[in-house]
């Protein structure tokens, strides 16, 4: 059992393997890369915009913001952003908002 193709044979057989393989490669890629443009994934998308408004003081000693849009309690962050950078080689973190101590 070898792979000795003489000519044309070659050609008709390993030419369309080569293609196949390189394009289910490429399918698998695509589909793993980070898709660009919508920086809001799935958050209110039925509204036309999302904002949101926190009272200063209901902040009590400090909050962090989500700037990700990647927090399942958006608008306050849950941590998810870190696993969103390994993902993407993004470097986004959350907005923190901190009392200061009024001596």
């Amino acid at each position: 059992m070898g792979f000795d193709f003489p000519g044309k044979e070659w050609v008709t057989t390993y030419i369309p393997l080569a293609s196949s393989i390189a394009l289910a490669l490429y399918v698998v890629w695509d589909a793993r890369r980070p898709k660009v443009g919508l920086v809001n994934p799935d958050i209110q998308k039925d509204q036309q915009k999302v904002v949101h408004s926190i009272d200063v003081e209901d902040i009590g000693e400090k909050l962090s913001i989500c700037r990700c849009w990647r927090s399942k309690t958006f608008p306050l962050c849950d941590g998810v952003h870190k696993v969103h950078n390994r993902e993407t080689g993004d470097n986004v973190g959350p907005l923190r908002l901190k009392r200061r101590d009024v001596a």
